[in-house]
C-alpha cells in the first residue's frame, strides 16, 4: 500500500478510501478477481458501495498502473511492477486460475520490433498466455 500511496502522491493523484479498499481487495486475492467479486467482498455485511464506484476505482488504479485487466478473464489483478512503465505479460493457469505477471524484456523487444515493422502504434500492451502452471501440469490437470 505504501508503494501505491507514494506513486499516487508523486503523480499528484488521490488514493481515496474506496480506491484504497478496491486495491487491497485485488491484492488480497492471489487469483484475478472480477469487479462484482470485488464488490461483493467490499459489501459483505454492509452493502453500501455501488458497482459504478468499484468500476471508477478500477479505472483509476489501471490508469496509474496499480492493477491490470485481464481481458480473457474479464478480471483484475494487482501489478507486480507498479513503479515501472512496462508492457504487461501474464501466464494464466486454467487449472488453479492463478495469473503470474512476468518480466519479459526479450518478449517486449520482439513485440516492439514487429509493431514497428508494421507501422503500428500500440495504445496498450497486455499479453496473456493461457495454459497450465508447473504445479497443475505436474498434478496432471487434463488438457482441453
Amino acid at each position: 500500500m505504501r508503494t501505491a500511496e507514494a506513486l499516487c502522491a508523486k503523480r499528484g493523484a488521490r488514493l481515496t478510501e474506496i480506491r484504497r479498499r478496491v486495491l487491497k481487495a485485488v491484492w488480497a486475492s492471489h487469483a484475478p478477481m472480477g469487479a462484482y467479486d470485488i464488490l461483493a467482498g467490499l459489501n459483505a455485511g454492509t452493502g453500501k458501495i455501488a458497482p459504478m464506484a468499484v468500476y471508477r476505482a478500477l479505472d483509476f488504479l489501471m490508469e496509474h498502473g496499480l492493477v491490470h485487466r485481464l481481458a480473457s478473464l474479464n478480471a483484475f489483478i494487482g501489478c507486480a511492477l507498479a513503479t515501472e512503465n512496462h508492457a504487461a505479460h501474464f501466464l494464466i493457469c486454467r487449472g488453479c486460475k492463478s495469473a503470474t505477471e512476468m518480466e519479459g524484456a526479450a518478449l517486449t523487444r520482439a513485440v516492439k520490433k514487429t509493431l514497428s515493422a508494421h507501422g503500428f502504434v500500440p495504445e496498450t500492451e497486455i499479453i496473456e498466455i493461457q495454459g497450465l502452471c508447473a504445479h497443475c501440469h505436474k498434478e496432471g490437470v487434463p488438457k482441453t
